[in-house]
């Protein structure tokens, strides 16, 4: 009959009420505890403001002692202990290799380029740098005279077992 409720509805009203209330009170308090939570991680750069303007900060200046730094974890690059400004990384020049190539090393004293720099990702030898090993800077990167952004706490692995406690 019209007006009157359907005798099965009944039962399921309040849970549904109940539940819906329970998600509006919990998006409620995940919101409002989201504004008023600390930050976790702090800022490092950037403008406070988002797409705010900031100056750029000055470039660091290159450490050009040529010394090789002791690498920290196998497998990491090697740092450039050079200048590298104005050096050309086109798909027609790469000056790092007028150098670093196996046929200039002995001529220019430079070490050469490793020899998974000549693997393709199948493993297959190639006589020359493969080319997604040709643009040097994705993974090489210049040492710089500057202070770190953030405090690191690294060790080296063969100190941390040394320590005394």
């Amino acid at each position: 009959m019209r007006g009157q409720d359907h005798p099965g509805l009944k039962r399921f009203r309040k849970p549904l009420a109940g539940a819906l209330l329970g998600g509006v009170l919990a998006f409620a308090c995940g919101a409002i505890y989201a504004q008023t939570v600390p930050r976790v991680v702090p800022r490092v750069t950037g403008a406070t403001a988002p797409m705010g303007d900031v100056p750029a900060p000055p470039l660091g200046r290159p450490v050009v002692d040529d010394k090789r730094v002791m690498r920290n974890y196998p497998e990491q690059p090697p740092i450039i202990p050079h200048a590298i400004e104005n050096y050309q990384l086109t798909l027609k020049t790469n000056r790092c290799l007028d150098c670093h190539r196996r046929q200039f090393t002995e001529g220019s004293g430079a070490p050469m380029i490793s020899v998974t720099h000549f693997m393709d990702r199948n493993g297959q030898v190639l006589a020359d740098v493969t080319p997604r090993r040709y643009f040097c800077t994705a993974c090489h990167v210049q040492q710089t005279d500057v202070p770190p952004l953030v405090p690191s706490t690294f060790k080296d692995m063969l100190l941390v077992g040394s320590e005394q406690k």
